[in-house]
């Protein structure tokens, strides 16, 4: 496949604004260390005009090896199960760009949630390149941790990868991050011989019940709940201030579109072949559950030759129908914001490259990383794995998971945890919108 050689566009004023970098970051025993070889090759790559400047994007050029790009050293953070990976391609592209032989690359197995937590603490000290799960994004960009991704570069997130990840590396209008997976998140396996119509909740409790199997989901889970809650249309979002402190909720639970979700769940409770959970290791006698594609191999096991999946299905309540939606999950690649011009076009062109499709499809071979890549996603390879398929049908449904106050998690769970003990199954429509009310009220004292 034809690669692009994107053009830099942060212009210099922006790199002199920037807080300074120091590369560095922990050491650690299995840290690797690459240094560029002497041989050109085509790749995707940084171009060649002035560091700091502007061009038009060009097409399938390597960034000319006479070009003085200095020298330094780069810190990369990368998840443990990724770090020898990471050193191969990072090898490939110093390989292949010999304009930055100065340069010389260090991984060190920092896993995604730590990564952003030294990060917020320690921006100077912390890697120059880092992967990160996006609902640290508000956090990392309120710490001055991440570097405004903007012209070709933005577009180039825009263009390869699926909606919800690219959305997914912004706040407001502003890209921060290059994505690497839309793999992070929930959807429907079953099995084929009980579930006829995996479309529609109904259908599928009712296959399950006649079958004397179960269907699990966790409806006391602030992370699985909201499928019901944001598929009927409701919103619960929080925003933040430039310390990460809560400044106001965005909620409307208290709704007719609240009172639709929380009658599905309801509904199903009422189900005998419901089972409140979501791991397929601790399920027996499964006719279906909503799980993630950490699971595909448990339920591949499990289902044999009737293994099958699909996106969540449709609730029915009163007569009208509605999408399950929820939250999803991608990983992303930040940059610390620099201050020498040329070393951020190094970062900038590694970071790139790391995001590539042919890097995501490698990636996925390599360790089963779903790719957010849509070139990567309609490879043979990927196509052919039905879980990342559906979940990816799934992921065009929900929003990315932000940040969320602790007690949100647990308020969610009592909610649940209600609706199991059979607290609402003969409650009114007036009854559940007080409890809507009292759960939105709560939701919003948290930013107060």
């Amino acid at each position: 496949m034809k690669r692009k050689a994107l053009a830099l566009a942060v212009s210099a004023a922006m790199v002199v604004s920037m807080l300074t970098a120091c590369g560095g970051g922990n050491s650690s025993s299995g840290s690797a260390e690459t240094t560029a070889a002497t041989t050109a090759a085509t790749t995707t790559a940084a171009p060649a005009e002035n560091a700091g400047g502007s061009s038009d994007t060009e097409e399938t050029t390597a960034a000319p090896a006479d070009v003085d790009y200095g020298t330094g050293e780069i810190t990369i953070w990368v998840a443990d199960n990724v770090q020898s990976f990471t050193d191969e391609q990072v090898a490939k592209f110093l390989e292949e760009n010999p304009q930055f032989a100065g340069y010389t690359v260090r991984t060190e197995p920092v896993g995604e949630g730590d990564a952003a937590n030294n990060m917020i603490t320690d921006v100077e000290g912390g890697a120059d390149i880092y992967g990160f799960a996006q609902d640290q994004l508000a956090r990392l960009v309120s710490a001055g941790a991440l570097m405004p991704i903007s012209g070709d570069y933005a577009a180039f997130v825009d263009s390869e990868n699926d909606a919800g990840a690219a959305g997914a590396a912004k706040m407001g209008d502003t890209t921060f991050a290059f994505p690497v997976t839309s793999d992070n998140g929930y959807f429907l396996y079953y099995d084929k011989s009980v579930v006829t119509d995996p479309t529609s909740l109904d259908k599928i409790v009712a296959d399950c019940e006649a079958a004397g199997k179960s269907f699990y989901m966790e409806i006391n889970s602030g992370w699985y709940q909201p499928a019901f809650f944001f598929g009927a249309g409701c919103t619960l979002t929080y925003d933040t201030d430039d310390m990460g402190n809560f400044t106001s909720c965005n909620i409307d639970y208290a709704t007719d579109k609240g009172l639709t979700a929380l009658k599905a769940i309801i509904n199903l409770h009422k189900s005998p072949a419901f089972v409140n959970g979501s791991s397929l290791s601790s399920a027996t006698n499964v006719g279906a559950i909503v799980d993630g594609t950490w699971d595909s191999g448990a339920a591949q096991e499990l289902f044999g030759e009737n293994y099958a999946c699909a996106k969540l299905p449709t609730a029915t309540v009163d007569g009208t129908s509605f999408q399950l939606g929820g939250f999803g999950g991608f990983k992303l690649i930040g940059i610390k914001p620099q201050t020498d011009a040329n070393k951020m076009q190094v970062c900038l062109a590694i970071a790139q490259f790391l995001s590539s499709a042919d890097t995501q499809l490698a990636r996925y071979e390599a360790v089963g990383w779903g790719p957010s890549n849509v070139t990567a996603q309609q490879s043979d390879v990927v196509k052919a794995d039905v879980a990342l398929s559906a979940l990816a049908e799934q992921l065009a449904l929900t929003i990315p998971q932000g940040q969320y106050p602790n007690d949100y998690w647990s308020l969610a769970t009592s909610l649940g945890d209600t609706v199991i003990a059979g607290e609402y199954d003969n409650a009114t429509d007036d009854e559940l919108m007080t409890v809507l009310q009292d759960f939105e009220n709560t939701c919003k004292s948290y930013a107060q």
